[in-house]
């Protein structure tokens, strides 16, 4: 059973903005975009937030829990749950309602805080514009 998705990046920096504003925005760290599917529950979110604190991407194998300057930025990406197998128009319907997706990302985030990271966030929802500069580059594909 596959639960929720990341795209974890190891970036030298990354922000995201909404209506042309800042709303979060970390320096060294993980880029973390995750999508939620609809068998999600706080247990599988808890289970990711231990595997992206935990993943020894950074430089000499270290993860962000041995670097206290590594930050973490957690966008919310329904997307992640597309499916284009068919045709040319992508279906979402793997993607888990906003009312069940929205409260496990924030217990993602929560989970991360717990464990010591130091988090920033996009707007669930929101169309949000996100920049980052991706150092390897290193890009993973995580599932809890």
């Amino acid at each position: 059973m596959v639960g929720m998705r990341a795209v974890v990046q190891r970036v030298t920096s990354a922000a995201v903005r909404v209506d042309d504003r800042p709303v979060g925005q970390i320096g060294l760290g993980l880029l973390v975009l995750v999508g939620v599917t609809h068998q999600d529950t706080p247990a599988t979110a808890a289970a990711l937030a231990r595997k992206v604190h935990g993943l020894r991407i950074m430089r000499d194998e270290l993860s962000v829990a041995d670097l206290p300057e590594a930050e973490i930025l957690v966008v919310s990406q329904f997307t992640l749950y597309g499916d284009a197998r068919k045709g040319r128009r992508p279906t979402w319907v793997a993607a888990a309602p906003a009312s069940v997706a929205e409260p496990l990302v924030v217990d993602l985030v929560a989970g991360l805080r717990t464990l010591g990271a130091r988090v920033a966030t996009g707007v669930f929802g929101a169309e949000m514009q996100v920049e980052s500069v991706n150092d390897g580059p290193i890009t993973l594909l995580l599932e809890a």
